[in-house]
């Protein structure tokens, strides 16, 4: 169905729902971060053994972008996102009966494998229900519920965990996804999203592209999104898994006490989705050309990153929480403008595999940042070297692109071509 055959109303409702799936993405990987200390006195862990739980959620997750970009190309949005949904939301349901460390070491490799379908299958709706002018902006909104679904996780998981326990809390969650899937299937329900209509040549070239992952692992437009993916999303899931236990060790706050600073941190993260978004839109929609504006904005967020390591030398509490604030405000300004950035360069046919496989490659960045971290702390190493380490990462994923792509062009089919939307250009 091309963009233009969807009705305003459905388009936004599809939008909203593409959004709840992102809260209820971080929401359900989330959980383990939030109670953390409740877990780990119960199944007795330690720094090291959390890092290694986190470590296998990152490996999943990796693992799975290997394949769920292709299954997002080739199932379309229409089946791709309840499918996504539905698997992540049984594995979410299954932390709630895991109770050694190799249970918990299955359950997370499961969610992180199936949660991988969030970001392609994310990001491929995007490309298919708005037009190319509202892309970024709707690429901001994504991100910006990612990070409200930061926000909320700290507010609203203690007081599920009050009521159900940390286990129950696991299948409260897992069991509001399912809601969700039953809401994407009425609402899609008639719609033929994403499928090939039309049986021009051109057309099915296209559709058999998306098997073959081979075109795009010779296309440095893929290695220039899957280094910057390694080295600003290490960053971020570092803080994601970890931010929790940094206020508990610089400042003691432990608890449901710590569900105010995580959620004004994140409400940073949310802010930086919006404004990166936003700001992207309206310069590009001024005629800026896109090579300025994509890597201005990355520049200016990478620049915002530099400051994170006074969080450990100040006492003041607002100012650890602002700068915290501040850095996930530029990462989410950051990564909302390198995933509009593959679908400004990349062949819609190929979006859904490029993104899983920079996707991919972030965790594998968030694999080692994991591990690295539960074995600094527990070698009494403290935060420093992981902050110094975030505090350039960005700049280094900056220079790589520029490397790569010196000058950012918008990709666009031949004239008289008939993509696999079925649309004729």
């Amino acid at each position: 169905m091309a963009t233009d055959a969807i009705s305003a109303r459905r388009r936004w409702v599809l939008l909203t729902l593409v959004v709840t799936a992102g809260v209820l993405n971080l929401v359900d990987r989330q959980i383990i971060a939030v109670l953390k200390p409740v877990i780990a006195a119960d199944l007795h862990w330690n720094d090291d053994d959390y890092g290694t739980l986190a470590a296998w959620f990152q490996a999943g997750a990796a693992a799975g972008f290997l394949v769920t970009g292709w299954i997002a190309d080739k199932l379309g949005v229409k089946w791709a996102n309840p499918l996504g949904v539905g698997a992540w939301s049984i594995a979410a349901m299954l932390h709630g009966w895991a109770a050694s460390m190799t249970q918990f070491v299955m359950v997370r490799v499961a969610l992180g494998a199936t949660e991988a379908m969030g970001t392609p299958t994310g990001t491929k709706t995007i490309a298919t229900i708005l037009p190319e002018r509202w892309r970024s902006t709707g690429f901001g909104i994504t991100n910006a519920a990612s990070s409200l679904g930061a926000i909320l996780a700290p507010l609203a998981i203690p007081l599920v965990a009050v009521q159900f326990g940390w286990r129950g809390t696991f299948v409260v969650a897992g069991a509001l996804g399912l809601v969700w899937v039953a809401a994407w299937l009425v609402t899609t329900h008639g719609m033929a999203l994403g499928r090939p209509a039309g049986t021009a040549a051109a057309a099915m070239e296209a559709i058999g592209d998306r098997t073959d992952y081979g075109p795009i692992l010779k296309d440095r437009r893929t290695w220039a999104v899957a280094v910057a993916k390694v080295l600003s999303d290490a960053t971020w899931w570092l803080l994601l898994f970890w931010l929790p236990d940094f206020f508990n060790r610089q400042f003691g706050i432990s608890g449901v006490a710590l569900g105010v600073p995580l959620a004004i941190a994140y409400s940073g993260a949310a802010i930086g989705s919006l404004v990166g978004g936003g700001v992207s839109t309206r310069l590009l929609g001024q005629g800026m050309n896109v090579n300025r504006v994509r890597k201005g904005i990355l520049t200016v967020a990478a620049l915002c990153v530099l400051p994170v390591p006074l969080a450990l030398y100040t006492t003041s509490y607002p100012v650890a929480i602002g700068l915290m604030a501040l850095t996930l405000a530029a990462h989410q300004a950051f990564s909302t403008n390198l995933f509009a950035l593959i679908a400004d360069v990349v062949p819609q046919e190929k979006v859904g595999r490029v993104t899983a496989f920079g996707s991919f490659s972030g965790n594998v960045g968030g694999v080692v940042i994991s591990k690295v971290a539960g074995l600094l702390l527990t070698a009494g190493l403290g935060y420093l070297p992981l902050f110094l380490f975030a505090s350039v990462s960005y700049l280094g994923a900056v220079g790589w692109i520029h490397l790569l792509l010196p000058n950012l062009d918008r990709w666009r089919p031949a004239r008289g071509t008939v993509d696999a939307l079925g649309i004729r250009h």
